[in-house]
């Protein structure tokens, strides 16, 4: 049997691991990893600013700041919600989706190296275990993972 490592130091370890596969790969597209997460987040939903900001655990000034960017960039657009003129929600433009579809796959590939060894069934109890943990963890702080907006 191969050693095994205490499971706060297996998982930091890999933290770090996934981590760093992630800035390689944003850094070869000109992104930094905070707009990395900013445009994957934005792959799925539209969300507004306070949602934006509870999604990427960031104040709200620091989200805006972050949209801004991105905004220069062309790789997103803010959009007055159809629901509450007041709101304004986020998504990618064709640019911005293009760009976190590019770095999603090239990501995909490096960690599914790390993976790949692993016999099949220990991929799918892993996967299975790390979803109900992270959605336990998101519904704790109010966060349906799942949860896509449509205005």
């Amino acid at each position: 049997m191969a050693a095994e490592l205490d499971p706060v130091d297996a998982i930091t370890q890999m933290s770090y691991l996934v981590q760093g596969a992630l800035e390689r790969r944003a850094d070869v597209h000109g992104v930094s990893l905070i707009q990395t997460r900013l445009l994957g987040i934005l792959r799925e939903r539209k969300p507004t600013m306070n949602e934006l900001a509870q999604l990427l655990g960031l104040d709200k000034s620091s989200t805006s700041g972050l949209v801004d960017r991105a905004q220069r960039r062309g790789l997103v657009r803010r959009l007055r919600s159809q629901v509450d003129r007041r709101s304004v929600r986020v998504s990618l433009t064709a640019e911005g989706r293009a760009l976190i579809q590019t770095v999603a796959t090239d990501f995909q590939t490096d960690i599914a190296a790390i993976f790949d060894p692993l016999p099949f069934e220990d991929r799918v109890a892993l996967t299975r275990i790390l979803s109900a943990a992270l959605v336990a963890h998101a519904s704790d702080h109010g966060i349906d993972l799942f949860a896509g907006t449509t205005s």
